[in-house]
């Protein structure tokens, strides 16, 4: 199989689909590899790497997406590439269709073949290809909200972790799953006061037995989230509903409960975002304000890390990429129930209900 790995051109996103490792594995298959040039230098991956490893490179992302069978990339095709897309091509990447109709109708267009990393899911209900990207972003979330918090920039001017004699910052985390595990070690270890929410008792009952003391856990529902944004200084969003648009849990109206400065991580921007205000920024521009609360809502949180995500990212994804490029889809597809739900559209048709709901289509759109 022929595969491209094209240059992400999403503002300030500097990972890359495939690490020199993963080209590597590919073209010891006997599998063609083509990458754009300068795709990787953003990770620390240069073209010499890549032809290192038998890679072509090609100068333009119209000969790339021109000359492939599979595309791999990391995030979803933005407005320049949908033409370049073509009939029966496969991309595997992130799409999170359920945040974009007018994505979701280019890809129907296109008739492409799309395999969404995100949907991808494992017999344990896992989604393994989200997972590492959730970890970063979770952390990342902690770090980025830490900084927002300073008075420079707008925020509260708290040290999350406080110094002898004043007490810690408090941190709010709206789900217990990856994002709110890692966005709770993270903030434990500064030193904060962490609470998370979650409809899940399982999941809170995990976070008890491996949380230190000063990280608690109460059932979310709007009568705990409206006391608890009043009284905390830094909110993160970390719910998921599968391929779904996230819920908001926050609404319009509580952001005007929540104090001057206080900060609010949306990392769930990506699924439409669980807090009503949210809207998608840029590492460029990341943050505004609304009642004095600073947003931090940019949907390409680990684009900030390229080197951390991109290796982390290929490791859990390139065992999919060889069964595809190995098999092609449809036997992929068929032989791993895992890789069959990260199916979002074929040819024109869409086949993962949970983006019908997001638009209220009701029947398959093709």
């Amino acid at each position: 199989m022929i595969i491209g790995v094209p240059k992400e051109i999403k503002n300030n996103e500097s990972r890359v689909g495939m690490t020199p490792a993963g080209v590597f594995e590919l073209v010891k298959n006997n599998h063609k590899v083509y990458v754009q040039y300068g795709a990787g230098e953003g990770s620390g991956f240069f073209n010499e790497d890549y032809q290192k490893v038998g890679a072509i490179i090609l100068d333009t992302i119209g000969q790339i997406y021109a000359i492939s069978d599979m595309i791999v990339k990391v995030k979803e095709p933005i407005e320049e590439e949908y033409d370049l897309i073509q009939k029966g091509q496969l991309v595997f990447t992130y799409f999170h269709f359920a945040s974009s109709e007018p994505l979701t109708r280019a890809m129907i267009a296109s008739k492409a073949i799309c395999i969404a990393y995100e949907t991808v899911e494992d017999e344990d209900g896992t989604l393994p290809l989200l997972t590492p990207m959730s970890e970063v972003a979770g952390r990342m979330a902690i770090q980025q909200g830490a900084k927002y918090l300073e008075k420079p920039v707008k925020g509260r001017g708290v040290l999350l972790g406080g110094v002898p004699g004043v007490a810690p910052g408090k941190v709010l985390i709206l789900g217990a799953g990856v994002v709110g595990i890692q966005a709770a070690k993270m903030a434990a270890g500064l030193g904060a006061h962490v609470t998370v929410l979650d409809i899940n008792m399982k999941r809170l009952r995990y976070v008890n037995d491996v949380m230190p003391p000063h990280v608690v856990t109460e059932f979310s529902n709007e009568y705990n989230i409206r006391k608890y944004i009043k009284t905390h200084d830094l909110i993160i969003g970390g719910v998921l509903l599968k391929g779904a648009k996230a819920p908001n849990l926050i609404s319009r109206d509580m952001i005007s409960d929540m104090r001057p400065g206080t900060v609010v991580v949306d990392v769930a921007v990506d699924q439409g975002g669980c807090i009503e205000t949210t809207r998608p920024t840029t590492h460029e521009d990341p943050v505004y304000l609304i009642d004095d609360v600073v947003h931090y809502a940019v949907a390409n949180m680990p684009g900030a890390v390229p080197y951390t995500s991109t290796m982390a990212l290929t490791n859990v994804t390139l065992p999919y990429v060889l069964k595809l490029a190995n098999l092609g889809w449809e036997e992929a597809c068929e032989r791993d129930d895992s890789l069959k739900k990260g199916l979002n559209i074929i040819g024109g048709k869409v086949v993962y209900k949970e983006i019908m709901e997001a638009f209220h289509w009701d029947a398959i759109v093709n």
